[in-house]
């Protein structure tokens, strides 16, 4: 059964919530907090400046530049306009009644400006009022494009609202136009509505296509209606629309995402019928979806077709395929897969990491050395995940000698231990291994009393497992009262002494005290 131990980020380096499962770990590896990208910077106001006004290539050709003197004047009118509109607590609306109107080119880099800005909500306004000021500016190419900027940025009541009043104008109203309310509604949920839409579109005469379609589905997948992407796709061919290759792909996918493999593989044997091609993200889909329920041969299948095609595979996919060889104990294959991926990613620490494994999970010295010599060859560095895969191995084969040298290595290469480096240090004792000295110089180092944190990558305990003090610190914590384990901040030496107190490590007392 699984039980789980809230940990406050406030405290601790750690992740907020321990998990304990069969091949998770007590501490994740540490991540770094990604910085918000809400709010735009003027450096980032400043990208958009030379995006949208780049000015025009000067030439030698007089008659060029004859033709070029519009359009730089022009250029600098919107860079003059772009640069009121970058200083602080400058309006738009006002900025236009003060102007007194815009060009097209003007109106729609003020747009493009309040995209990037964040401020899409402004749209709406300025559109009525600058429309208002040449009436030729109601058209249907202006409001087609205004619904479709707010449908994007998923301002849907404006864009229903922009709609009701191109309708109000008596402009005609395009499938194109129909699409971005139907896939805007039915992206938030609103089913209802975009049904509604949908059903106007005929009373309109204008016949949904495959796209209109194809947004309800992805909808639907989006909230998991399976059941109604099947009605939707009978509805498409009922309306005489043919599903084309588009939207068995999506399909595909859908099905995929929510683990319906039937469902998935007869739209995949219906594409094969059809000879229609598989795209790159549902290559992706397929290879998740067998790597996630570890059906081998499939996964394998498609593995090589996702590798000779252009799709981007990314790294945690590569390690749930990682995962299903691990747990088939069909270690050389991550040689394989490690080699597979370097000339795509580099020689990665992932690639190192599949590499390595692959030799330690067949408890290979050999082997382990020739990958350890190639690093030290072309100069990689080495980390957590590294030493801690050598070392596991020669706890498994409880060679003491090499692993006696590997602790010192580890050092010596500027491989600062994490928790699983303290847990092989601790069941190596248990097998009669002194580990006095290691702890001594962790002691002296001040490494004992810094926050826990785990550094090494996931799939190095999905090959080995948790050990013996892994194990007793998970319980050791667990039995702990909540107010216990959040006041104060979790180092190695305080889970140390956790589970000394419960007597469930067999390193000797006079070993922990020279720990401290």
């Amino acid at each position: 059964m699984e039980s789980v131990v809230n940990f406050p980020c406030s405290h601790c380096k750690i992740a907020q919530t321990w998990s304990f499962k069969p091949n998770t770990l007590l501490f994740p590896k540490t991540q770094t907090a990604k910085p918000s990208t809400k709010t735009k910077s003027r450096s980032t106001l400043s990208r958009c400046h030379a995006q949208f006004f780049s000015p025009p290539h000067n030439t030698s050709s007089t008659k060029h530049t004859t033709l070029h003197v519009e359009p730089s004047h022009e250029y600098h009118k919107l860079k003059a306009l772009l640069e009121i509109l970058m200083e602080n607590d400058c309006c738009p609306l006002q900025l236009l009644r003060d102007d007194g109107d815009w060009t097209k080119d003007q109106f729609w880099a003020v747009i493009r400006f309040l995209i990037h800005a964040s401020r899409p909500k402004e749209f709406l306004q300025l559109f009525g009022i600058w429309r208002n000021i040449e009436k030729s500016r109601i058209n249907e190419f202006n409001y087609s494009k205004i619904i479709g900027l707010l449908v994007e940025e998923d301002l849907i009541e404006e864009a229903v609202l922009c709609f009701q009043d191109m309708k109000a104008h008596g402009l005609r109203l395009s499938v194109e136009v129909y699409n971005s309310i139907i896939h805007g509604l039915s992206r938030k949920g609103n089913f209802d509505d975009a049904e509604l839409f949908l059903n106007e579109m005929k009373e309109m005469n204008l016949a949904p296509d495959t796209d209109t379609y194809d947004g309800l589905i992805e909808a639907y997948g989006k909230y998991r209606m399976y059941d109604e992407m099947g009605m939707c796709l009978k509805k498409m061919r009922l309306n005489g629309c043919s599903p084309d290759q588009i939207t068995y792909n999506l399909l595909i996918r859908e099905f995929a995402r929510g683990g319906l493999l039937k469902r998935m593989e007869r739209v995949y044997q219906s594409m094969v019928s059809k000879r229609m091609d598989l795209q790159a993200p549902t290559l992706i889909a397929m290879l998740e979806v067998y790597a996630k329920f570890g059906i081998l041969e499939k996964m394998e299948v498609f593995y090589r077709r996702v590798l000779n095609s252009r799709a981007i595979l990314k790294e945690d996919l590569i390690k749930k395929v990682a995962q299903v060889y691990i747990e088939n104990y069909m270690f050389s294959r991550l040689e394989n897969l490690g080699v597979d991926l370097s000339p795509r990613f580099g020689q990665t620490d992932l690639v190192w990491c599949l590499r390595l494994l692959s030799h330690a999970g067949l408890l290979s010295r050999r082997g382990m050395d020739s990958i350890i010599l190639e690093m030290e060859e072309k100069g990689v560095p080495w980390n957590a995940t590294v030493g801690n895969i050598i070392m596991l191995a020669y706890l498994k084969m409880k060679d003491f000698t090499r692993l006696r040298i590997m602790f010192s290595q580890s050092l010596s290469h500027g491989v600062e231990p994490d928790i699983i480096t303290v847990g092989i240090l601790f069941d190596a004792n248990r097998f009669g291994y002194d580990g006095s000295a290691t702890l001594d110089a962790w002691r002296k180092q001040g490494f004992l009393y810094k926050a826990v944190e785990m550094n090494t990558d996931p799939l190095v305990i999905t090959t080995f497992g948790k050990g013996h003090f892994l194990r007793n610190c998970e319980a050791a914590y667990s039995s702990l009262e909540p107010e216990v384990r959040e006041k104060k901040t979790w180092t190695y030496q305080d889970l140390i002494d956790s589970v000394f107190k419960d007597n469930q490590c067999n390193l000797s007392k006079r070993d922990l005290m020279k720990s401290r």
